[in-house]
């Protein structure tokens, strides 16, 4: 079966074809800029009324012909020589735009996705990969942004980032020689740059209007977020999906690696296979500090929060909730650093992992980033801005919006005893660690002794809490040695149908105009559920020497009490009346990070430990007797890598 939106659509064997589309006329005049928030970039204004404006609908109309639109392959100047060959490195820009503008004069915004994939692994959950024709000149840009916005009067710029793809030079794997190649493209649109094509003909971006939106998912997110912590002018906003925000919290959590040597293997799997960029890989890891698992000069390099108060575009982040390949922690200390700079900003949050909002929530997708692109790149007063800040996926296809988020800025301490959560204890109790110890072992049977876990256990919830922002576990701990991973899960028990993931269909639906050599149609996903007897609410880690600084950790004294916070990864989550809430509480965990450390033995003072619960209501008592709770269940068993699911 296939959906249809604004065109004709023909199924045969599977296979969708997508005819026609509507055409509008623009009748009526630029709506004014709304200046936005404080300290954020207005709309871009446009000094006559464009055709493809439709004033009583306040949104652009695909007027233009797609199959007819201008197709360009250039190359960027920059003043990088990153393969050291005494060159420096020029960018790929490949650009889609429609030739009615070109032909009227009229300057247009761009939608750009700078990307490492375009050549290695593809794009979307169809892997499209960029392809060319005879001269060379881009024929096919994947993903459907070209398709459906080029008709309505936006250029499309797809950015083989430096190292890779039709780029020179080596890539630095998220550092500044990667975000700098990208400035050089938002330059050149803004002719700040110089850029030639394949032949070395000088060429302008004359049909640019200097106002540029990047898009796009993972790598290519957390290009966007980079770019906009240098406060580069010309970029207006930036839409990033499963992004990072800082790739020291990618790589490992508060000093525990989550594998090794992460970072030249990622350089080489997206990047050009040369001596000197091997050479640059070898840097890459000389300088992580997997050994230690320390936050350095390296680390900082590639951390875009530092920068975040240099943001002045406007900021539409999408996440999955499940997501734990990039994981939640990432938006939430994005979107909290954006918030203290006052960043005008939009929220959407999936139950979903590693996935695209386009995947799982496609037709309101679609319409919600018109509307958004429409507004800070046309300047058209559309009310995006009006509508709630945030909006969540409650249950599968269920969403409910906010007018903020996270719902609380403050923690509700929940304190621990002996194997009960919402009571304050006396004396202690002892971890000893367990490696082999898999996380399907640290959840069931919660009313059991385990050897390795520590398990607090809440009464059966009186009325429904919403968790709402990040929680964390503070422990009064004392070791036997200089430091140790602490691991904390929170585990909520109950027999319900709970969401369990994503499966393509054999369905398609078309988002914009085709050519016979670049659809505009995509397969439909399906969302999974799974009867079950718990769920997991957060999981995280920290090396408790790294508990109070990252660049500088303070060893353990065996003998000594100490304190360490263990950060939970951030969840918007409503955990129904009669439920109960589990605390796990472990040290070393091999299917989800690589620990430098094992083997210690711990105790933790019960009065200075505590569970920091973000809630916005309710509150969390102990059993009055212990509850047995068997349960049966199957959880994953490592942490998915940036490359493990789509692009």
């Amino acid at each position: 079966m296939t959906t249809v939106r604004a065109r004709v659509t023909i199924l045969v064997s599977s296979t969708v074809l997508c005819l026609g589309s509507v055409t509008g006329t623009a009748t009526a005049a630029r709506m004014p800029d709304d200046p936005g928030a404080p300290g954020a970039a207005a709309p871009a204004p446009t000094p006559a009324t464009p055709p493809y404006v439709d004033a009583a609908r306040k949104s652009t109309q695909p007027v233009y012909d797609y199959a007819d639109a201008l197709r360009e392959s250039v190359y960027v100047d920059t003043e990088l020589d990153t393969d050291s060959d005494g060159q420096n490195d020029v960018v790929a820009v490949d650009i889609v735009r429609p030739r009615g503008t070109d032909l009227s004069g009229l300057r247009i915004p761009v939608i750009m996705d700078a990307s490492p994939y375009y050549s290695c692994c593809g794009r979307g959950n169809e892997s499209e990969k960029k392809t060319y024709d005879e001269n060379g000149v881009i024929q096919k840009m994947p993903l459907f942004y070209d398709n459906y916005f080029v008709p309505r009067g936006y250029a499309v710029v797809g950015v083989d980032i430096v190292g890779t793809g039709r780029s020179t030079g080596c890539g630095d794997v998220g550092g500044k020689d990667e975000i700098d190649s990208v400035v050089a493209v938002i330059d050149w649109l803004n002719g700040r740059n110089t850029a030639h094509t394949a032949d070395g003909q000088d060429v302008e971006a004359t049909w640019s209007s200097g106002a540029v939106g990047m898009i796009g998912k993972s790598y290519d997110g957390t290009l966007a977020n980079g770019v906009a912590a240098t406060g580069v002018n010309g970029l207006k906003t930036i839409v990033p999906i499963s992004a990072i925000s800082s790739w020291y919290d990618y790589t490992r959590s508060g000093g525990v690696p989550y594998s090794d040597d992460y970072m030249p293997w990622l350089g080489g799997y997206v990047g050009h296979d040369s001596p000197a960029c091997d050479a640059v890989r070898a840097d890459l890891g000389d300088n992580d500090d997997d050994e230690t698992g320390d936050y350095t000069s390296f680390w900082a390099e590639r951390d875009y929060l530092k920068t975040a108060s240099k943001v002045k575009a406007s900021v539409f982040i999408t996440h999955g909730l499940s997501d734990y390949n990039v994981q939640t922690n990432h938006f939430s200390q994005w979107w909290t650093a954006l918030a203290k700079n006052k960043v005008p900003r939009k929220l959407w949050l999936g139950l979903e992992d590693h996935v695209d909002p386009f995947e799982f929530r496609r037709d309101k997708w679609v319409d919600e980033l018109h509307k958004w692109f429409d507004y800070w790149l046309q300047g058209l007063q559309n009310g995006v801005m009006k509508e709630p800040m945030a909006s969540i996926e409650t249950a599968p296809d269920v969403w409910r919006d906010y007018k903020t988020w996270p719902a609380v800025n403050r923690t509700m301490p929940v304190p621990l005893s002996a194997g009960k959560l919402g009571a304050a204890g006396k004396g202690t109790v002892t971890v000893t660690d367990e490696p082999d110890l898999t996380e399907d072992d640290i959840v069931s049977d919660p009313s059991q002794v385990i050897a390795g876990r520590q398990m607090f256990l809440s009464a059966p919830l009186p009325a429904p809490i919403r968790i709402s922002g990040t929680a964390s576990v503070t422990l009064k701990i004392k070791a036997d040695s200089t430091t140790t991973p602490v691991t904390a899960r929170l585990i909520e028990y109950g027999e319900a149908e709970r969401f369990s993931g994503i499966r393509r269909t054999d369905d398609s639906t078309c988002e914009g105009e085709s050519t016979e050599y670049d659809d505009a149609c995509y397969f439909t996903v399906e969302k999974l559920t799974t009867e079950s007897d718990h769920g997991i609410v957060s999981r995280g880690w920290i090396d408790a020497a790294h508990s109070n600084s990252l660049s500088k950790p303070t060893p353990l004294t065996p003998g000594q009490w100490s304190t360490v916070t263990v950060p939970l990864r951030a969840q918007d989550e409503v955990i129904p009346k009669g439920r109960i809430l589990g605390l796990a509480v472990t040290l070393s965990d091999t299917e989800w990070t690589t620990p430098n450390d094992t083997g210690a033995t711990i105790d933790i003072d019960l009065a200075g430990s505590k569970l920091n619960l973000p809630v916005t209501s309710g509150k969390l008592t102990a059993p009055t007797k212990p509850q047995p709770i068997q349960v049966d269940i199957t959880t994953p068993t490592h942490r998915p890598d940036l490359h493990d699911q789509e692009n």
